[in-house]
């Protein structure tokens, strides 16, 4: 024979490890960043919208990069039409406390919107 049973075998081997891997990866809306530790802190079901804002206080809402004082105007464009959404400040821990204060109170001025901030389990 010309060896076409083995041949196959591999292939169906690394076709197998592509699907069970593809499988396990997770989507991840917001930006790598440091999150805080909070020993209080709640895992979201679902998510909305994500708010980052990177070391340096660039704002990125669901990745794509956007100046503070279009935040808002960006986040009414995603909301639901039941007037639920949630929107996660995903800040870094060596942000300025007054940056991530001054974006959560540009969130706060959409009357139906729910903020949540993430954290890391300690």
């Amino acid at each position: 024979m010309c060896g076409c049973p083995a041949l196959i075998d591999v292939l169906f081997a690394i076709l197998t490890f592509f699907i069970i891997t593809s499988l396990t990866l997770t989507r991840n809306e917001g930006l790598p960043v440091d999150l805080p530790t909070a020993s209080t802190g709640k895992s979201q079901v679902q998510t909305k919208l994500v708010v980052s804002i990177d070391p340096q206080g660039s704002i990125a809402l669901n990745r794509q990069p956007v100046k503070e004082i279009d935040l808002v105007v960006k986040i009414q464009a995603f909301i639901d039409r039941d007037g639920q959404t949630l929107v996660i400040i995903n800040a870094d821990a060596h942000v300025e406390h007054g940056r991530v204060v001054a974006v959560m109170d540009r969130v706060r001025q959409i009357p139906s919107v729910k903020l949540a901030i993430a954290t890391q389990r300690k």
